[in-house]
């Protein structure tokens, strides 16, 4: 039986998901908005909410359920959403690109460096 790895959502972008329009498919979400919890054993992300539920800790909209890694496949990351849950993954940045650093000597430096005054 998989276990699930809870994360619950902070408050501030908790009233942002709120009001967010519900669309459903792959939510980006960001580690810094959420709360690590514990784990619950549950054969579906349907069957964890339902036994969280019963015991007086449920799953808010917004929370997600990390799937802990099987032999046989890659962890998978899930969200609540107000019409069941959807795919989710963690943002991860893009790494910053070095920009080209030019060389110039210190000749060509002081010639665009000139003005000359009239």
């Amino acid at each position: 039986m998989p276990r699930y790895k809870m994360y619950r959502i902070k408050d501030a972008p908790r009233e942002s998901f709120r009001w967010a329009a519900h669309t459903g498919g792959l939510a980006v979400v960001k580690m810094k908005d959420y709360d690590p919890a514990d784990e619950i054993e549950a054969a579906s992300p349907y069957s964890a909410w339902k036994n969280l539920a019963s015991q007086g800790e449920p799953l808010r909209m917004g929370d997600l359920l990390d799937e802990a890694p099987s032999p046989s496949g890659a962890a998978r990351l899930y969200i609540a959403k107000y019409i069941g849950f959807e795919p989710a993954e963690w943002f991860v940045p893009e790494p910053k690109q070095e920009s080209p650093v030019s060389v110039c000597s210190s000749s060509e430096s002081a010639e665009g460096d000139s003005v000359s005054h009239r």
